[in-house]
């Protein structure tokens, strides 16, 4: 099967919101092995609306609309998919009662136009929205399959994974089921990591194999079609074991993990407190490790000391130190490691200092970063890194390298990896 998405809003066109949800559906329906090959957005205008759905038509079997269900004049996605498809709109009885009930509740009368909300195309599967008004539709006709969704992603999102999924995961497999599972990697790019299982994505049938690079790491999805869940997870696990019999040094962790929440989960099997002293970062490895549930139990607390002043005054690092090696460098990340371990009496401590970019910073080239680890009474432990990009990308490689090289450490010193 082979889709295309249509964003209908004008204020798409107008820059004013980005289209996060094509990006949301497109890694849903990939993972149902769906080829999406167009992403199309159409302004608040009928015709041109009409226009986009004839084009649609002549090159996928399915179109999904995201936009124009609501109240207003300027919402009239299923109405130009009506009329388009010679098909009336009719009351849903279960979604007006809920809309009703909604304004009932609040104590709000309804205005004759949210009972446009509740128009469906007759014929249509509907598809509950538990987080908003107008109910989506699934609806088979001419051989393609058409699904209406509503705009904002906080309606979208759960209907899609929870609604529509399912349905087409059902149809596309006579119902049987539809696996996917997903393989973190970090410390080693795309490319390379593309080369080195080259081989198994040219010969992949059942399961498929995708790569797909963000901000650093990389990441297989394994998507598997089975007559049931048991051996849809037996073809994703014999081809998990073949591609991490080539590339596993490099495998951190699968589907939802992050490189923040496997040192944590890490940390708190061992029973280990973690504090951080932050420049360059300000703030942003502590926010995620905070992210994931449980973390309470092992980050006991930090600094932002973005200044020289700082670090001297706030943290206690000698200022003769900075003089002499500067704040950028291994002896500043050191110190502020081993400092803030001592100021929060936690096992680990971490600094962080560099120049995130663009301009250089305290005469180092942007992209030059220091990281400090102070474990147990050990003299801390840097490293450098040397990065090239936005100053905002540079502050966030700079958190997950930390999250990756203090794992690696903790292996080093024995503990097991999690």
């Amino acid at each position: 099967m082979n889709a295309e998405i249509i964003a209908v809003g004008s204020e798409l066109l107008l820059g004013q919101i980005a289209n996060t949800n094509a990006k949301f559906i497109s890694t849903q329906l990939s993972e149902l092995g769906i080829n999406v090959f167009y992403h199309t957005v159409v302004g608040d205008n009928a015709d041109r609306l009409k226009s986009a759905i004839d084009i649609a038509e002549s090159r996928a079997d399915l179109i999904i609309f995201s936009g124009g269900l609501g109240p207003t004049k300027d919402d009239l996605t299923k109405e130009t998919i009506a009329k388009h498809l010679g098909l009336p709109l009719v009351i849903d009885d279960v979604a007006l009662k809920y809309i009703e009930e909604f304004f009932a509740a609040r104590g709000r009368g309804m205005t004759e136009n949210n009972r446009k909300q509740a128009l469906i195309l007759e014929g249509s599967n509907v598809l509950a929205n538990h987080h908003g008004m107008a109910p989506g539709m699934l609806l088979e006709k001419n051989g393609r399959t058409y699904i209406l969704l509503p705009g904002p992603p906080k309606e979208l999102e759960p209907m899609f994974q929870f609604e529509a999924k399912p349905k087409l995961a059902a149809r596309l497999n006579d119902g049987g089921v539809i696996q996917s599972h997903v393989l973190r990697f970090y410390g080693i790019g795309e490319a390379e990591l593309e080369v080195q299982v080259q081989h198994i994505l040219d010969s992949q049938t059942n399961p498929t194999v995708a790569p797909l690079a963000s901000d650093g790491e990389v990441t297989l999805r394994i998507t598997a079609k089975a007559q049931n869940e048991k051996e849809a997870w037996q073809l994703i696990r014999a081809k998990e074991a073949e591609i991490l019999a080539i590339v596993g040094e490099f495998h951190y962790g699968n589907n939802d993990d992050s490189l923040a929440s496997k040192l944590v989960e890490m940390l708190v099997h061992h029973n280990l407190t973690i504090s951080a002293a932050e420049s360059l970062t300000a703030g942003l490895f502590q926010s995620e490790l905070a992210e994931v549930p449980g973390v309470s139990s092992t980050l006991i607390g930090g600094m932002v000391t973005y200044t020289e002043q700082a670090k001297v005054k706030q943290l206690g690092v000698e200022k003769s130190l900075l003089d002499e090696y500067g704040i950028v460098s291994s002896e500043c990340a050191g110190a502020m490691a081993s400092k803030v371990r001592e100021k929060f009496g936690t096992d680990i401590g971490i600094g962080l200092t560099g120049a995130a970019g663009p301009a250089p910073h305290d005469g180092q080239p942007a992209g030059t970063i220091w990281l400090g680890f102070s474990i147990g009474d050990a003299s801390p432990i840097t490293h450098k890194l040397q990065l090239q990009g936005m100053r905002n990308t540079n502050r966030l490689r700079t958190v997950k390298f930390a999250c990756s090289y203090l794992m690696r450490l903790l292996v080093e010193k024995g503990y097991e990896k999690i």
